[in-house]
């Protein structure tokens, strides 16, 4: 009998940490018509000729900072989380890895599954988005599309409301903070613009800086919501109170609104309220990569020094830990 395929997917990184590496993978990245949903004729010379020309050289840095001796940080630890599930499974399974930019590719991920009698695809992306969620489906289609016979296909699009998820995340904060106190814990989620949650139908007006109601038919595919929900169900296992943390959004790109309130500039409002102590966590990522541990854990813990903060404590992502291992592999071993 052929084994269940489970196909684990990432956003990706640079094959290595050198300028032409980010450059080649700045542009298959923004390139993508759902990260910048704009039409290629415009596209095309905004990326090549405005972007990557002017962000290629900061981002290079970035990652050479973060970059281990076992390569980029992103891909090991998605790794290391393949290997850890395929473990947890039955020899029933064959589980892989594919990267929607970069290597392992999704179509190289395929080519090892193909003869699976069943499908399960796991785009590791607790809350849906069209530029990390769809971009990835609908990659993933295209190399099905070219097949005679296709296996029965399960999609997991978001995973943010699952139990297990939420208590992980929340055992990870949990065991961070033990034994430390801390004024506020910073709920970090990456950004999107403004326009692509307008494209997902949302019909709730929220304003710009409070939290989104609960998610309903009127915003399903709403990732802001879906942001403050997350947030709602960790603190609820936390026992937290209201006062006790805050959501923001990071990595905003260029000049057009993104969703609010952003990271960087609550920094500065949380020390004019004498909030000193902070613990930052970011559950729109299940692996730490650039934007935890470059962007959190080194430029906003700096900002926060040269802002007169104290305490900052970098929670990482759930990561390959065990209670996460067990979180995904009933996630998809579940009928």
């Amino acid at each position: 009998m052929n084994k269940k395929a489970i196909l684990l997917i990432n956003l990706g990184t640079p094959d290595h940490c050198d300028a032409q590496s980010v450059k080649r993978y700045l542009r298959e990245f923004l390139l993508d018509p759902r990260v910048i949903d704009l039409p290629m004729i415009i596209r095309w010379p905004l990326v090549n000729l405005a972007i990557v020309p002017f962000r290629y050289q900061a981002t290079t840095e970035a990652y050479q900072k973060i970059w281990q001796t076992t390569g980029s940080p992103l891909l090991t630890i998605s790794q290391q989380l393949k290997n850890a599930l395929a473990v947890e499974l039955s020899q029933n399974y064959q589980v892989e890895l594919g990267m929607r930019y970069g290597n392992p590719s999704i179509a190289a991920a395929w080519e090892k599954l193909k003869e699976a009698e069943s499908l399960t695809v796991v785009p590791l992306f607790p809350q849906y988005s069209s530029a990390a969620t769809g971009s990835t489906i609908e990659t993933l289609m295209k190399s099905l599309s070219k097949e005679w016979n296709i296996p029965q296909i399960k999609i997991i699009k978001d995973f943010y409301y699952y139990p297990e998820f939420v208590h992980a995340f929340a055992e990870q904060i949990r065991m961070n903070l033990a034994g430390k106190k801390v004024d506020k814990i910073l709920f970090s989620y990456h950004g999107l613009p403004e326009r692509h949650i307008k494209k997902s139908h949302c019909q709730i007006l929220c304003g710009p800086t409070h939290a989104c109601p609960n998610i309903g038919q009127s915003n399903l595919y709403c990732y802001r919501a879906q942001c403050y929900a997350t947030t709602e169900l960790i603190a609820k296992k936390l026992n937290l109170t209201p006062d006790q943390y805050v959501v923001s959004f990071q990595s905003r790109l260029g000049r057009i609104p993104w969703i609010k309130p952003y990271t960087d500039l609550l920094l500065p409002e949380l020390l004019k309220k004498e909030i000193k102590n902070i613990a930052i966590v970011s559950p729109s990522f299940v692996a730490d990569c650039l934007e935890t541990l470059e962007e959190i854990n080194i430029r906003a813990r700096e900002q926060w020094s040269k802002l007169g903060g104290k305490e900052f404590i970098f929670i990482p992502c759930v990561n390959a830990t065990p209670l996460w291992v067990k979180a995904l592999a009933n996630l998809v071993s579940t009928p």
